[in-house]
């Protein structure tokens, strides 16, 4: 039988890059032989963190529409016109069973040129909104993927396929690794931990909420694991380092999630789709603090989605610097509300997400087991 060859493409930001890292993984577990390329932005995040999970990328010349007046603005028609002629070289040169795309602009033009040559194509939409690349492609690609209902307002109906979002497989059973996590954090096992997720890019208000709080977290000695993203890292080195405490601890990207998760007690975070995918996975106690800075704010109306299941607490960004710290604190000291947090968070769990998206791209491509 000829190998698998697919192309995936989602790039800007972890909640793009991630899941298709993940579906990647999970077709290979099914086809080892399989041939997996990925497309991305150059300059973007996703040429550093898809090599570093093993697979080859290669990059193109495009940008997104900024939604604000700009000069690179006027960049746009000639980077797609460019963008236009390497991705009809990659597809040529490649000539891939399948395409795949998980939501960014680099997708965009890869998905396009596969059309063009009418091979099967799918794309994943992970928030309850869906982004304008996805959108767009929607009614040329063969199967749309998604994690939320009602989303026939974006997809032709008959495409949709509901499956939740795609999870790395490291994040399952992570309650075996609890122990390990403590030791390679160097946490006391018997104080309770805080973990800070602000998004792959970082989250100013968050940052600077727990920032404000941290007297008040070793006062009531709870520990704490701090994803600041790279902008805010430098001032929060600096700020952690000044308590001669231990368990308080500051990092711009956590590379071993699965043994921060198991690490923690509570886990505060932006509500972007990977984001609140993962939390209900491995069930844990939650904040949800949404970005007020995407499309049709998208982040809050997942969050509401938990907050109406009592499976998280949402603090908007506008309260967070005055109510997240006080929050996780009372959290923290209640066991029933984390136990209930908890259980009712994995009932929302989609724990075959990732199964599910690869199968789909196996039938794409004729090549089921």
């Amino acid at each position: 039988m000829e190998a698998l060859r697919i192309i995936l493409s989602g790039g800007g930001t972890g909640g793009h890059i991630f899941p298709a890292v993940a579906i990647a993984n999970e077709v290979k577990k099914m086809h080892p032989e399989a041939n997996v390329l990925f497309v991305g932005a150059i300059g973007k995040m996703e040429m550093e963190k898809v090599p570093a999970a093993g697979y080859k990328i290669i990059g193109i010349s495009i940008a997104g529409l900024q939604r604000k007046f700009t000069f690179s603005n006027f960049k746009l028609p000639f980077l797609l016109i460019k963008s236009y002629f390497q991705t009809k070289k990659i597809i040529s040169d490649f000539n891939p069973h399948v395409v795949v795309g998980t939501g960014g602009f680099a997708s965009g033009p890869i998905l396009k040129a596969a059309n063009a040559k009418n091979i099967p194509t799918l794309i994943h939409e992970g928030n309850s909104y869906a982004g304008l690349t996805n959108k767009l492609l929607g009614k040329k690609v063969n199967k749309v993927c998604v994690a939320y209902r009602n989303m026939e307002n974006y997809f032709p109906k008959e495409k949709i396929l509901i499956t939740g979002n795609p999870i790395r497989q490291d994040l399952f059973d992570i309650t075996s690794k609890r122990k390990e996590a403590h030791d390679f954090f160097k946490l006391d096992s018997t104080k309770k931990t805080i973990l800070v997720i602000g998004g792959s890019l970082g989250a100013r208000t968050i940052n600077e909420a727990i920032a404000g709080g941290l007297e008040q977290i070793i006062k009531e000695d709870f520990q704490l694991i701090w994803q600041t993203g790279k902008g805010y890292f430098s001032v929060a080195k600096e700020k952690t380092e000044i308590y001669s405490v231990k368990g308080i601890f500051a990092f711009d990207f956590i590379s071993k999630m699965d043994l921060a998760y198991a690490a923690s007690d509570l886990v505060i975070s932006r509500a972007g789709a990977s984001s609140i995918s993962e939390i209900c996975v491995i069930g844990k106690p939650c904040i949800l603090v949404p970005s007020p800075n995407v499309a049709e704010d998208h982040q809050t109306k997942n969050a509401r989605a938990l907050q109406n299941n009592q499976a998280a607490v949402l603090i908007t960004d506008a309260e967070a610097n005055t109510k997240l710290i006080v929050a996780a604190i009372e959290l923290l000291k209640d066991s029933t509300k984390l136990e209930s947090l908890s259980k009712n968070c994995a009932k929302l769990a989609f724990p075959n997400a990732t199964k599910t998206i690869a199968t789909e791209v196996l039938k794409l491509a004729n090549l089921t087991n």
